[in-house]
């Protein structure tokens, strides 16, 4: 297998047994930043993310961006010849990436237990809703009951309201990145403990220490949620929704403005409130002794939020804008990714890529972030077609032609 040229993690291998989302994601930044990643899909039709959401001639256009740099090698895991390749593949890769429900890889013979007892530097990242142990652990998990259970979904929304759902699949993404981080640790420990295994066994067997990170996505979205337990725990205080406003911290909240427009505005230190109120022409309130501390706002935050909302009616979003802008006020309107498009900051930072289909027609994606100064991401090429390098793996791996044929006989592949 040949490493991208591109990138801080060119030479790491990771295979990737996943679908969808959290697992495809996790490998997915990995890719981005040169690790070569070998995706099995299934024969038939391949990740269920090639059938979602905008599709341009039969395949999702999410997939053109989460499958980006990713080889597609396609596997019949029901059948013994295709587990015997992936346990190749396995041993083979630095990183072993999967998001299946526990149990799945262990009746493929590819559980870490069975790996590490022959390549001790085994790298396995396992994502799934509720973790590899524990009385829920074959339960069915996708992001959305993660970001309930973990207590995102909870507060979310208008306190007079049920719940409700953030925009995109965030408990899968925040348990993605949570994998991402873990590989990174577990390459640091793995190198200082010797490094990547030497392919032989038993007494001439050299390698570092490998390990599994065991991602259970309700953990990832429990832990973003701050200072929930602790304020439960001494101050019996359970945190409620509270639309768009940030509870505790006045004034910062989302306004509209007098064209429609939804505008977010964040006065709440103390210099910025005095000089949000001059800015809206609210002296009285500037100078108001109460007024000059957090703690003294807090319980005039309808007071405060009615002003501010007050003004901004009177107010297009580009003069709101201007106006607090001058003022040195924390603000921003609300994106619509047509807003960003055209947006000087976007465009100065380089945060779109444009590549072109195979039919000739282009397509914008999002940049690579983070951006490195010596050893940025890149995008080497857009989502594989289905099985699209079964050729180039399997005889990399010292099958023969003829076997290869073999094995798309037998739907092996």
């Amino acid at each position: 297998m040949t490493a991208h040229k591109h990138g801080p993690l060119a030479g790491i291998k990771v295979l990737e047994l996943g679908t969808l989302i959290a697992g495809p994601f996790c490998s997915r930044m990995l890719a981005e930043f040169g690790a070569e990643v070998i995706k099995i899909e299934s024969p038939e039709s391949g990740d269920p993310l090639r059938q979602w959401r905008i599709l341009k001639d039969g395949t999702s256009l999410w997939w053109s961006v989460q499958a980006r740099n990713k080889k597609s090698l396609t596997l019949n895991m029901k059948t013994a010849e295709a587990q015997e390749i992936a346990q190749q593949l396995a041993l083979e890769a630095d990183i072993i990436i999967e998001n299946y429900r526990p149990g799945v890889l262990e009746k493929w013979h590819l559980g870490y237990d069975a790996l590490k007892l022959i390549n001790p530097a085994t790298i396995m990242v396992r994502l799934s809703g509720y973790g590899q142990t524990g009385p829920m652990r074959d339960q069915p998990g996708f992001g959305a009951i993660g970001e309930s259970m973990g207590g995102l979904r909870y507060v979310s929304g208008h306190p007079d309201r049920p719940p409700v759902r953030v925009g995109i699949s965030i408990g899968d993404s925040v348990a993605a990145l949570h994998g991402v981080i873990g590989v990174m640790m577990a390459l640091r420990h793995r190198d200082v403990t010797g490094g990547r295994w030497n392919g032989k066994l038993g007494a001439e067997c050299v390698s570092g220490q490998g390990q599994m990170v065991d991602v259970a996505l309700y953990e990832s979205v429990f832990n973003l949620m701050e200072s929930l337990v602790p304020e439960f725990d001494v101050a019996g205080v359970v945190r409620e929704r509270t639309g768009g406003a940030l509870p505790g911290i006045v004034p910062s909240n989302t306004y509209t403005t007098g064209d429609g427009e939804n505008i977010v505005i964040a006065g709440n230190g103390d210099a910025i409130f005095h000089r949000l109120m001059i800015a809206i022409e609210r002296k009285d309130l500037a100078n108001d002794a109460q007024l000059m501390r957090n703690d003294g706002r807090v319980p005039r935050t309808l007071e405060i939020d009615a002003a501010i909302q007050a003004w901004c009616s009177t107010q297009t979003i580009d003069s709101a804008l201007s106006i607090l802008q001058k003022a040195d006020v924390p603000v921003g309107k609300i994106y619509s990714v047509r807003d960003m498009l055209h947006d000087p900051q976007f465009l100065a930072r380089n945060m779109f890529e444009q590549h072109a289909f195979d039919d000739g027609t282009s397509v914008k994606v999002p940049a690579i972030t983070p951006k490195m100064s010596e050893t940025p991401g890149a995008t080497q090429w857009l989502g594989p077609k289905l099985g699209q390098h079964n050729q180039e793996i399997l005889q990399q791996l010292g099958y023969s032609e003829e076997e290869i044929a073999q094995f798309a006989d037998k739907k092996i592949i």
